[in-house]
């Protein structure tokens, strides 16, 4: 929460504000309506009430917040919504620090920024889309996960940005910060702060007991190699499971399909055909697939896997020799092992390494009466030194090579630079680029958890299929307009 707002006891207090909103009658409002919505009609109040609220802001400001008419550029400082979703992690106190800077060096254009949970973040969106909430429409600046940009850009929710992007800027960016932002038209319409990176982490001392070649980018496991190291590693005695997939992880995220369809396409198969992304017949339920999943079911029967590990702690405790997940593991896992933590590329199964790529960005809403501030804003929080102390602070990989060049983590010689290479050298596959990609997800999800506890292989990725292609013919193939 920003720090202009105090809070009191009972009370949440907006400085020399006359409206109080006591969290009394939040509490009855959310008995009324459900707790999501009850959440983000609190947060919607304290915006259009206190947009700026800080003792030394000019009351015109806080006046112009609660303008119902539109604000004219040149006479009042243009104000910039902007919607965050607040997911605790060190990232979330960047963003908010440089939204402070921002205002408080911009006369001009004042942001008011609405943090909204993360796990209900999406359903809001598209209730403002709808405009089923009551706070009413769409913020100008926009903060989404990757898989959602194209089911809001075939909703018409964002514009595209290449007439604020230069061809120089463009080229500064990771070549996967680009590609998830680009829809099938050709257009960019989102911009992200950082990548996410998918890679295996290692007990350098288990490895080396159990006598497993060290896999490099340029060198990586073989499925053989791969499937041996898990033999090997479950034979220690220490090692109670040879690989740590994150079975823990809840399957409402993302995270099931970003990390396991790398599998599909490191055998041939795949989410989707790519070509018209009308089907996923014959790619997501043929023989390639079908070896794939047959290959995973066999590491959860062989007990190289926990189908239902008790936390996020296998790994940290020595219980895991191996661990399948992204550069979020980095500071605890570090922490725990030391300089015997390493970190190892993808396996190649057969058609080379895959591995996930994208992550949380940004885009302009449809909605924005003030595009082009709105670009001020989201271009200050593009800026190379703001990535890079995000990266500091988080671990995240920095969207823009000038940014990489300075980190510590991820530059040369650096103990993450593993992740750059991997996308350098061509490992990382886009999501599939199609509004049917939240389903595609949901469906792989469902099908992967139940191939992990023992269904038959072919009759889960079936239903995917089915599910899949049922919501692109709901949608009438998803047409470009």
């Amino acid at each position: 929460m920003d720090p202009a707002f105090a809070q009191g006891e009972g009370h949440l207090v907006c400085d020399n504000s006359k409206i109080i909103l006591t969290l009394q009658q939040a509490a009855g409002a959310r008995a009324r309506i459900p707790c999501c919505l009850a959440r983000f009609i609190l947060l919607s109040l304290l915006l259009v009430t206190c947009a700026d609220c800080s003792p030394h802001a000019p009351s015109s400001i806080r006046e112009t917040a609660q303008a119902t008419e539109p604000i004219v550029k040149g006479t009042q400082p243009v104000i910039v919504d902007v919607w965050f979703h607040a997911a605790a992690s060190p990232q979330r106190l960047v963003v908010q620090q440089a939204l402070q800077t921002f205002n408080a060096t911009r006369e001009d254009i004042r942001i008011a920024l609405v943090e909204l949970p993360e796990e209900d973040y999406n359903e809001q969106v598209q209730r403002a889309a709808s405009g089923a909430a009551i706070a009413g429409d769409l913020p100008c600046l926009l903060d989404f996960d990757g898989p959602y940009v194209y089911s809001y850009v075939w909703d018409g929710l964002l514009i595209p940005l290449d007439d604020y992007v230069s061809d120089e800027m463009k080229e500064d960016f990771l070549p996967t910060i680009i590609a998830q932002g680009t829809y099938q038209d050709g257009k960019l319409y989102s911009l992200g702060q950082y990548d996410a990176g998918l890679a295996i982490w290692g007990n350098r001392e288990y490895l080396e007991k159990a006598g497993v070649r060290l896999a490099t980018v340029d060198n990586p496991w073989t499925r053989e190699e791969f499937e041996q190291a898990l033999e090997k590693l479950q034979a220690l005695r220490e090692v109670e499971y040879a690989l740590d997939l994150k079975m823990n992880y809840d399957l409402n995220l993302e995270f099931y399909a970003y990390a396991f369809s790398p599998i599909l396409q490191s055998f041939g198969a795949d989410l989707i055909h790519r070509g018209d992304y009308q089907s996923a017949e014959g790619v997501l339920n043929g023989d390639e697939a079908v070896a794939a999943m047959e290959m995973v079911q066999g590491w959860f029967e062989k007990g190289y896997v926990n189908p239902d590990p008790p936390g996020d702690t296998e790994f940290i405790n020595g219980k895991a020799a191996l661990s399948w997940v992204g550069h979020w593991a980095w500071a605890p896992y570090r922490a725990s092992l030391g300089d015997d933590l390493i970190l190892l590329p993808m396996p190649d199964f057969g058609q080379g390494p895959k591995t996930g790529m994208g992550s949380w960005n940004w885009g302009i809403t449809s909605r924005c009466e003030h595009p082009d501030a709105a670009w001020q804003v989201l271009e200050f929080m593009l800026d190379p030194d703001l990535l890079l102390r995000q990266s500091d602070a988080s671990g995240t990989i920095p969207a823009r090579r000038s940014a990489l060049a300075q980190s510590e983590l991820y530059g040369p010689g650096g103990p993450l630079r593993l992740y750059v290479e991997q996308i350098e050298a061509g490992y990382a596959v886009p999501r599939p680029i199609t509004p049917a990609y939240p389903t595609i997800s949901s469906a792989f999800t469902r099908a992967f958890n139940n191939i992990a506890r023992g269904a038959d292989v072919k009759s889960e990725l079936d239903d995917a299929v089915r599910e899949i292609d049922q919501d692109i013919q709901a949608h009438q193939g998803y047409p470009l307009e």
